[in-house]
């Protein structure tokens, strides 16, 4: 199979990657059922990549519709090891303004209905979640972004993505709860991928795109749906280029993470202990422990 190092996960709006060459599609088959989409494989300045469109080409699937373990499991097999989420978020501070970028550097869980791990069925791990963004690979988007002086974008490196269940949006309490927590974003997929990829030992950045403010802005009342489709396809025009910088980064010098060993003291199961069917399943995570 095609293998790519760097993976990138376009969130709403950005269902394709323009500059992609020499493209192929592969349906992947993974354990846990089939990813969101075919995945795109193409070259980027010199450099494969695999893309997937989260919601599917279509965006038909919602939030809580996702195959999580399925999208993260296909990159992996690919051999990805830095991957790129963009997703469209809602702010939830005045100086995070629609059109900005952020990258965040912390979740908030507030999800009900998601499965965030590959583990379980006779066999537990238990990987170190205190950082849950690779910083080093957040840094390499933030210089790109910061390189391409984009017009009408401040970016904001740091702050909390609040991972809500959805579909629908928050209440104008639960907005003004997030917002007393002091988190900057919000949105609805995220982290159950942050969480994926770590124990799938895949180093993991979100460039977080911000569309409106969420509903506790004084001027909320004066978004409208076509405001922010405008916002979405500025924002995949502006992830694009920053995303296509990033590759090129990435490839002439690929930071160090310590997602790419976090297995190494999380599995809590005796090796020889594990069942056959979990080491068959869980063999692309486990295969260089045991």
């Amino acid at each position: 199979m095609s293998q790519a190092k760097i993976g990138i996960i376009g969130g709403s709006g950005l269902y394709t990657m323009d500059a992609l060459k020499d493209v192929e599609e592969l349906r992947v088959k993974t354990p846990f059922g089939d990813p969101s989409d075919a995945l795109i494989l193409g070259t980027l300045d010199e450099t494969r990549v695999a893309f997937l469109a989260r919601h599917g080409r279509n965006h038909h699937l919602l939030p809580s519709e996702l195959p999580f373990r399925a999208n993260i499991y296909a990159m992996k097999s690919l051999g990805v090891q830095y991957l790129i989420s963009a997703s469209a978020v809602g702010s939830l501070k005045e100086e995070a303004k629609p059109l900005d970028m952020v990258l965040p550097d912390q979740f908030i869980d507030r999800t009900k209905n998601r499965i965030s791990t590959f583990f379980g069925e006779g066999v537990v791990a238990h990987v170190a979640f205190g950082d849950p963004v690779c910083l080093n690979l957040a840094n390499v988007l933030g210089d790109a972004i910061a390189s391409l002086n984009l017009t009408d974008v401040t970016l904001h490196r740091g702050g909390a993505y609040v991972c809500m269940e959805g579909p629908a949006f928050s209440t104008k309490a639960e907005s003004n709860l997030h917002r007393s927590w002091g988190a900057t974003v919000i949105g609805m997929t995220n982290l159950p991928e942050a969480k994926l990829a770590r124990e799938a030992e895949i180093a993991y950045a979100t460039l977080a795109l911000v569309t409106d403010y969420d509903c506790w802005h004084p001027d909320h009342d004066s978004v409208t749906v076509e405001m922010v489709i405008g916002n979405l396809q500025r924002n995949a025009t502006n992830a694009q280029k920053v995303i296509q910088e990033t590759v090129r980064r990435l490839t002439q010098n690929p930071p160090p993470s310590e997602a790419h060993s976090a297995l190494k003291y999380a599995i809590l199961t005796r090796l020889d202990k594990i069942p056959d069917a979990a080491k068959e399943k869980l063999n692309l995570l486990l295969e260089k422990y045991l």
